[in-house]
């Protein structure tokens, strides 16, 4: 079995320890490269190109929320989970508007393991208190917006909205009816005219302007 590579970032050493020990020790990820800064992470994503960058968020020289929106800059598919102390709102709301795979706080370290095979399957992972916090970030931020004006039609509408609920393309076709292919261009197409890079971003999209 080929092992998933893992890019750690975090400006405590302890803390990267721990990691490395916790992710070294499972038989399907590899740790590839370590950093302490922003800084670090976009040039070592550009070295090794991982599977997953693991990384924090409040670190000097230049924080993660910079070096993710840098990051995915250059590399749009670039999977990204936070492992933060913090669960400041505005931090959750700027990385869910990046498109990064999840926001984990430190004490989810349990279900680091798990979160890390999810969001390599292309899941979004949040831990416990920021799954709690979603629902006002989002009522806060909702603004309602002119899917028809944008050109939009009502399939892909309807396939935003599902995609939204967190089904896969399977679960969708079969909801409406639909074959797997044609759900794919009806998703193609929104991302198209939403200038959004894939679902995760359009089911961001939608929750805040729903």
């Amino acid at each position: 079995m080929e092992k998933k590579r893992i890019l750690l970032v975090d400006d405590d050493e302890l803390i990267t320890m721990s990691l490395e020990m916790i992710i070294s020790a499972a038989e399907e990820f590899c740790i590839v490269g370590k950093g302490k800064s922003g800084r670090e992470a976009v040039a070592l994503y550009d070295r090794y190109e991982p599977d997953v960058l693991l990384m924090d968020i409040r670190m000097e020289d230049m924080n993660g929320l910079e070096a993710a929106e840098r990051i995915l800059q250059k590399h749009p598919d670039a999977c990204i989970l936070f492992l933060t102390t913090f669960s400041d709102d505005e931090y959750i709301i700027k990385a869910l508007e990046l498109g990064v795979r999840g926001y984990l706080l430190k004490q989810d370290y349990p279900s680091l393991l798990s979160s890390l095979q999810a969001v390599i399957n292309g899941q979004r992972v949040f831990g416990g208190e920021v799954t709690d916090k979603l629902p006002d970030l989002m009522e806060n931020k909702s603004v309602k917006y002119d899917y028809e004006g944008a050109g939009i039609t009502e399939k892909e509408y309807q396939v935003i909205q599902l995609v939204a609920d967190g089904l896969s393309n399977k679960e969708i076709s079969e909801k409406i009816f639909l074959s797997e292919g044609t759900v794919r261009n009806y998703l193609s197409a929104a991302l198209e005219k939403l200038n959004l890079r894939d679902r995760t971003q359009l089911a961001i999209f939608y929750l805040k302007h729903c």
